[in-house]
């Protein structure tokens, strides 16, 4: 009778041990998958004035896979505290609210207008030609 209860001691302490080592793992788990998952998180805080991308859910109705969802650049003009982005297109013509998950700033050059270089291409020239 003893060693059954001594058995079923060591036997309750063993499960409570895995127990411990399941739950540690899957904490270490969860911590592991939340660093990978913030890695991949950008920045999104806008500044009127900065120049953005919008994304455009609604293109892949059309035909075109290879067409960019992107439409832009336009311009903030609004930031609202729960996300929501007032922008504009380049030439002030229109205005209106998006989401602020919808945008991501725009990286490209700006054209200086009266900056504009020339480069005509020609055939090159060969020493061997006859």
């Amino acid at each position: 009778m003893e060693t059954t209860c001594t058995n079923r001691v060591t036997g309750l302490h063993e499960l409570e041990d895995f127990r411990f080592q399941a739950f540690e793992s899957a904490r270490l788990y969860k911590e592991r998958m939340k660093l990978m998952h913030d890695k991949h998180i950008f920045d999104r805080n806008f500044k009127p004035g900065d120049l953005v991308l919008l994304y455009n859910s609604r293109l892949r109705l059309f035909s075109g896979k290879l067409k960019s969802r992107w439409s832009g650049p336009f311009r903030v003009v609004k930031m609202f505290l729960s996300r929501p982005v007032e922008i504009e297109s380049e030439d002030g013509t229109n205005k209106f609210t998006v989401n602020g998950q919808r945008l991501k700033h725009y990286l490209g050059m700006t054209e200086e207008k009266g900056d504009k270089v020339v480069i005509t291409l020609e055939e090159p020239q060969y020493a061997n030609e006859e």
